[in-house]
């Protein structure tokens, strides 16, 4: 009768105290301690698991419990917001990598447009690192060739000076400095000590703490060295001013005729669009690199029609050939080929797809990156298929037009939308809001068997240790091979 009374008051107890810590908060280890304390006194092992969800012949080899009897004893709350370990996750693992997103290149003509481009950033990471493999040099602005005064910079050797003048404007960096240097090593030592510090004690539970959002912002490290090591001229005033200066030496008509008297814009043979109504997509006039998905083809065209003319190499350096002097304006319109869609330009997009897609896999990648990359890159090609019919009322080609809008605006709406639940997710990490008895038991993926480990034992510690040195690896594989890729495809841009 007296075991029983004791009995019957132990139990009362642990409803009372449980009671309390619904109140004021689950604390999972206590509660744990709770469980095997009733344990003992009433021999009753029902749900009490070791850590790998086998149920315990001794109650002191418990250190997980069932998902049904952590939500009978310890409730379907989650633990406490505790402010220390907020602030100290969050400034140790969200703010470096939100610091390191000011490292990225921007440069557009209004501010909301480089917010724009820091959100496509976050919100499709596929996107970014698709710009920086397809870049070459100058393909931050949609460039604009008139066939009638372009001649005149190739034909007239008064126009050298226009070469000169432009090459000296656009010949400016924006490289490492000592602040994005910084911002880059404070990431990279901040989650090397975090593999280093990896929990290895018994009692070290893993939960509530910021560990685990080092590697979902691993991505960002090689986007902004290589945009740092590119130098992308993406300023859009700078290179307008730089177009504008240039315009002042241009020649256009019979040699020895400056131009003086017209207007800027009379005499531009090559400019920078900047009106919407001379592009399908509005995109095309936004300079940040990441924008480069949706001028990529109407860049190549352009190139390629520059370059299509059999220049002649000068024996003097910096010099251009009297070979390339011959011909009227006529002959050199004639000469031009003017093709739509570049030679090439899907072979370096597929590279540049698979560039993107190696270091997304190598790092962290969620479906929403690829899918939102998906449809801005399909929106691109669309709005350049409608441009070559832009003239002339196509049927395919309207319709071509009104999908590529609706691909665009699903595609950055959805980046804005991940974005925001990449920030909001790490900051959920910190706060303890996924500490309930449904996420810690991983109940979507072992249904019934759902157990929650609550003590990680030293096996299981050791096995995370080496799950973190493994995914490091594969990290910094992947990102060595986008930067080398990188880079071999810029040398043969430059050659």
């Amino acid at each position: 009768m007296r075991f029983k009374l004791q009995t019957g008051t132990q139990a009362c107890l642990l409803l009372l105290m449980h009671a309390v810590q619904r109140v004021a908060g689950l604390n999972f280890t206590q509660c744990l301690i709770d469980i095997v304390t009733n344990a003992n006194a009433t021999q009753d092992l029902a749900g009490l698991l070791d850590g790998n969800g086998n149920p315990v012949s001794n109650v002191s080899d418990a250190t997980a419990i069932s998902y049904s009897l952590c939500t009978s004893v310890c409730g379907t709350g989650r633990e406490p917001f505790q402010w220390p370990v907020f602030s100290q996750d969050f400034s140790t693992w969200l703010l470096p990598n939100l610091a390191l997103i000011s490292q990225l290149p921007f440069g557009a003509q209004y501010r909301l447009d480089n917010l724009m481009s820091a959100v496509l950033t976050v919100g499709s990471p596929v996107l970014a690192d698709f710009a920086v493999s397809i870049l070459s040099s100058l393909q931050q602005v949609p460039l604009r060739l008139h066939p009638s005064r372009f001649p005149f910079l190739i034909v007239l050797p008064e126009n050298g000076c226009w070469w000169k003048w432009f090459s000296e404007f656009v010949n400016y960096t924006h490289t490492w400095s000592i602040a994005s240097a910084t911002s880059v090593a404070w990431v990279v030592v901040a989650y090397i000590m975090n593999v280093i510090n990896s929990p290895a004690d018994v009692y070290t539970s893993s939960h509530s703490d910021g560990d685990a959002t080092g590697s979902l912002w691993l991505w960002l490290i090689p986007i902004v060295v290589g945009w740092l090591q590119l130098s992308p001229k993406c300023d859009f005033r700078r290179l307008q001013a730089a177009y504008s200066h240039a315009d002042q030496h241009a020649h256009i008509g019979p040699a020895g005729a400056h131009m003086g008297t017209l207007s800027a814009s009379a005499r531009r043979a090559l400019t920078i669009t900047a009106r919407e109504k001379d592009v399908m997509s509005p995109d095309e006039l936004l300079t940040p690199p990441v924008f480069n998905y949706s001028r990529s083809l109407r860049w190549a065209s352009t190139a390629d029609t520059v370059f299509s003319i059999d220049w002649v190499e000068s024996d003097t350096s910096g010099t251009i050939h009297p070979s390339n002097r011959c011909g009227s304006s006529t002959d050199i319109i004639a000469y031009l080929h003017r093709s739509h869609w570049a030679p090439g330009v899907f072979t370096r997009m597929a590279i540049a797809s698979c560039a993107s897609l190696v270091l997304q896999w190598g790092t962290c990648v969620f479906p929403t990156y690829v899918i939102i990359w998906m449809l801005l890159l399909m929106s691109s090609i669309l709005a350049h298929y409608s441009a070559g019919y832009s003239h002339r009322k196509v049927p395919s080609a309207r319709i071509a037009s009104v999908l590529s809008h609706w691909l665009r605006w699903a595609g950055k709406a959805l980046a804005v939308a991940n974005s925001i639940w990449l920030v909001l997710a790490c900051a959920f990490v910190y706060s303890s809001f996924y500490n309930t008895c449904f996420c810690n038991s991983s109940v979507v993926s072992r249904g019934e068997a759902a157990y929650n480990v609550i003590i990680e034992t030293a096996a299981q510690a050791a096995q995370l240790r080496v799950a973190w040195i493994g995914g490091l690896i594969v990290a910094c594989t992947s990102s060595f091979f986008f930067l080398g890729l990188m880079n071999l495809l810029l040398d043969t841009v430059l050659s």
